[in-house]
């Protein structure tokens, strides 16, 4: 089977030095381990073809093994997508981060204090180092973050799908993986992790997490069809990121079910539960 080109940084020109005996390269580099430095950056499958593939978040570890033309190929840490980045995006790793972003979105101040001009906003879940904090602010690289608004980096959600709700009327994005715009398997995927839970970027990929449901549907399980996923907030009740309401939603899954028939994507393809949630 051939290796899926989302996650193989591999091209017809060169792949990655670990990738030795598994796929044949003109010539093999070893990666240049890059931190992305702004508040989000665009990953594109190719470069100048316009299609958004995702989204890399500040703080998120990139591993770099191509540089031209002003863009970065190489592969997100986090769930292992490979594609181009602007090098402007990107900066030599540092420290590791102490904390990540836990609300939707956070300002950066030149200085403690909340009456000044932003100087930039970061994303849910960029990850930050906190080098000191002071009036309620947090010192990290580029300038001050209300600290009330971070928590510890391997801080822990109790709920996923409580966190995922709070993504309702979030605009749907084709790519997208931040509060200003997501998809559906990145809103599936951010939830997730903030619950501890890591999974896949693509709603495919995730398709073959956790194991199949064999009672009653319950709050957590996803829901697949072709190329879609939501999660249950009850045994009937979908929430999903979709190009029909163009935000994230709730909405009964019945007649979820029923519309997206009737399109080129299908009946349901498959519900699964994720083994590390507990179902209420």
């Amino acid at each position: 089977m051939a290796a899926d080109p989302r996650l193989t940084p591999a091209r017809a020109d060169l792949a990655a030095a670990h990738l030795r005996g598994q796929v044949e390269a003109p010539r093999y580099v070893e990666g240049e381990a890059c931190v992305v430095v702004a508040p989000l950056a665009d990953l594109f499958a190719a470069p100048g073809d316009g299609a958004l593939a995702s989204q890399l978040l500040h703080g998120e570890v990139f591993t770099v093994y191509d540089r031209a033309d002003g863009l970065a190929w190489g592969q997100n840490e986090t769930d292992g997508y490979v594609g181009y980045v602007a090098e402007a995006a990107l900066a030599a790793a540092g420290p590791a981060p102490t904390h990540k972003v836990w609300s939707l979105g956070a300002q950066v101040y030149a200085a403690p204090g909340l009456k000044q001009s932003p100087l930039s906003a970061l994303p849910w879940q960029a990850r930050v180092t906190v080098a000191e904090e002071a009036a309620g602010y947090a010192r990290i690289a580029g300038g001050w973050c209300p600290a009330p608004l971070l928590a510890p980096v391997d801080h822990v959600e109790p709920d996923f799908v409580t966190v995922a709700e709070r993504l309702l009327g979030v605009p749907y994005m084709w790519g997208g993986r931040s509060q200003a715009g997501l998809d559906c398997s990145s809103l599936v995927q951010l939830a997730a992790a903030a619950g501890g839970i890591a999974l896949p970027r693509d709603s495919d990929m995730q398709a073959g997490c956790g194991r199949p449901v064999e009672r009653a549907r319950a709050r957590g399980d996803l829901v697949f069809w072709r190329g879609h996923v939501g999660i249950l907030s009850d045994a009937d009740t979908l929430l999903h990121a979709n190009a029909h309401h163009m935000q994230a939603v709730l909405e009964p899954l019945a007649r979820a079910e029923a519309r997206i028939a009737a399109t080129d994507t299908g009946a349901i393809t498959a519900i699964r539960r994720l083994d590390n949630v507990a179902n209420s």
